[in-house]
């Protein structure tokens, strides 16, 4: 499911217009992003928690030249699924 497939199915399932269910879609990515880039956490009960994980730095390799380089410290994005996502799923 691509994201306006997606819109289509909110919009149906809400009764609302594409439009407006766009706008929604939208707000609410906007809204997880900037929790997120303020180092917060976002809990959707029943469905999961998204979240900022830490990597720490650490050596890799190049595979065209075997050369081996230092990987810089990133913080990067982690979705946790809950227990409802998790049974519905199964």
């Amino acid at each position: 499911m691509n994201k306006s497939e997606l819109i289509d199915a909110i919009a149906e399932s809400a009764g609302l217009s594409k439009a407006s269910a766009g706008k929604a879609l939208d707000a609410t990515i906007e809204a997880v992003s900037k929790a997120l880039q303020g180092g917060d956490e976002v809990t959707l009960v029943g469905f999961g928690t998204f979240y900022v994980a830490e990597r720490e730095a650490r050596n890799g390799r190049n595979p065209r030249t075997g050369q081996t380089i230092e990987i810089a410290a990133a913080k990067q994005p982690k979705f946790r699924a809950g227990k409802s996502l998790k049974d519905a799923v199964q």
